[in-house]
């Protein structure tokens, strides 16, 4: 069991979708990934479903749980002690959004503020503990912290869950991008918002799925009413998108090139 808490802890290990409608949600997604998406009958669930791409969960859809949250997907960081993790969060600068709480036998769960405003999950994995698939044809493929104020952000992660930045040159007239690695691994990335998002839009970690062409995942996205926020580019390792879902969650679609 060491072995599996290694393999999870610090890393990001799960992702979900918190909607306003979850049956209109699961069917875009169902339509774009190719998702099989089946609700958890059980009441204490709330109508949360998990949907699996050959047999492997790779995701959550389940409806908002209050009225105030975002519509929005959220990362979480593997962790075996979301207690511990979370008295770490508030010594760091970080906010306690939602203290631990047990989410069934499945695992155990929490979400934080970093210094930024943006919000990350934790999960300690009981019940619930295979790792989703990284990297594979619609599933998760990365995850980026898009923050008014990263440089307060980066020392957090840090701190809090051990990181290691690397920040890389974006050209002139841009912010760096900064890849967090964890033991030589880079596992995800953060970057100063854009001049171009609007400055209502707090900073928020943005989820990308692993495609096998984004541009025809673009278009299957768009069809099935997502909106166009970044249409196919090239980046240097590799080309994606962003879109947001016809519920006005954001995503991106992700190709890396090959190495």
């Amino acid at each position: 069991m060491a072995e599996a808490k290694t393999a999870v802890a610090n890393k990001p290990i799960w992702v979900d979708l918190s909607t306003t409608d979850a049956a209109a949600a699961r069917e875009f997604y169902a339509k774009v990934f190719g998702w099989k998406i089946e609700v958890n009958p059980d009441p204490q669930y709330g109508g949360y479903g998990m949907a699996t791409v050959g047999g492997k969960q790779v995701a959550g859809v389940g409806p908002k749980m209050s009225p105030e949250a975002p519509t929005a997907w959220s990362v979480y960081i593997g962790t075996d002690d979301a207690d511990g993790l979370a008295k770490k969060v508030q010594a760091t600068g970080g906010k306690v959004v939602a203290p631990p709480f047990d989410v069934g036998d499945q695992g155990r769960m929490a979400a934080f503020q970093d210094p930024s405003g943006a919000v990350i999950s934790a999960w300690q994995p009981r019940a619930m503990r295979t790792p989703m698939p990284v990297g594979e044809p619609n599933t998760f493929g990365w995850a980026e912290l898009n923050a008014r104020g990263v440089d307060k952000a980066i020392p957090f992660y840090q701190k809090v869950f051990g990181w290691t930045p690397k920040p890389q040159s974006m050209g002139p007239d841009q912010p760096p991008y900064t890849e967090f690695q964890l033991s030589g691994e880079s596992i995800a990335g953060g970057q100063e918002m854009q001049a171009m998002v609007p400055a209502q839009v707090p900073s928020y970690w943005l989820v990308y799925f692993a495609v096998g062409d984004v541009d025809k995942s673009f278009k299957a996205a768009t069809q099935a009413g997502a909106r166009e926020m970044v249409a196919p580019m090239e980046f240097p390792g590799g080309r994606f998108a962003i879109v947001s879902d016809p519920q006005g969650a954001a995503f991106g679609l992700l190709k890396m090139a090959p190495r």
